[in-house]
């Protein structure tokens, strides 16, 4: 039904098919869409790329979704959280950054020590195929490491198997796709990431909480002072 997409920014492209889809008549009020995975395998895409694209629909007031249930065609609008989030950080991108990894330093590393203690092997599975996507795309591919990256910490929310947690990573996935791009220009930001995906997954594997939330905690300290790092190489 859909066409594979090839683009730095896939949602946008997923958003138009489904637009047009929904113009055509194709797709019409109360319409429940593919589920994540199946969506992901028809376009090609990663999964954090189909949520961002749901989010994107949700924004403009064409799909609703709901929790356990799907998410279906609709005319009325919701969700705006993201859509919030995403002009704080853009009003204030330095103050913004800041904010970001604050948010991030008080929230994951308690949901990677909840993923420790409640991961399924599903989670683990997915979990480890991100960590490899990461590997092979982290010397050439940006797009591929940056969707994949995304994707790890998802699965740690969904491991944690808590909906609010997850519909919180959830809605800032936008921003976070924006500070991956900058951290990934910074020379071996690639490479200290890896190093302390695999501590986090390592820890969750032993079942690990106090592990993964001192491995956790030590990766965003990576990530702040790439940060930085790479406000200072653009200014």
């Amino acid at each position: 039904m859909y066409k594979v997409v090839q683009s730095s920014r896939l949602y946008e492209q997923i958003v138009k098919q489904i637009e047009d889809s929904i113009g055509k008549g194709d797709l019409k009020e109360g319409d429940q869409l593919p589920a994540e995975r199946e969506l992901a395998s028809q376009f090609g895409v990663s999964r954090t790329a189909v949520r961002e694209a749901v989010k994107a629909l949700q924004e403009k007031g064409l799909v609703e979704a709901h929790p356990g249930r799907g998410t279906f065609i609709t005319s009325e609008t919701s969700n705006s959280i993201r859509l919030t989030f995403n002009r704080m950080i853009k009003s204030e991108p330095r103050e913004g950054t800041i904010h970001l990894v604050e948010v991030r330093e008080i929230l994951e590393p308690e949901i990677a020590a909840l993923a420790a203690t409640r991961a399924t092997e599903d989670s683990l599975i997915e979990l480890r195929e991100a960590v490899e996507i990461m590997d092979r795309a982290k010397l050439d591919d940006p797009d591929s490491f940056i969707e994949a990256d995304l994707d790890f910490h998802l699965a740690l929310a969904e491991a944690a198997a808590n909906p609010l947690i997850l519909s919180l990573i959830d809605s800032i996935v936008g921003v976070l796709r924006e500070q991956r791009l900058s951290i990934f220009q910074v020379e071996g930001g690639p490479d200290r990431g890896q190093y302390h995906h695999k501590r986090i997954l390592e820890a969750i594997e032993n079942r690990d909480a106090v592990g993964a939330r001192e491995a956790m905690r030590a990766h965003l300290r990576q990530v702040r002072d790439d940060s930085r790092n790479s406000a200072v190489g653009n200014k």
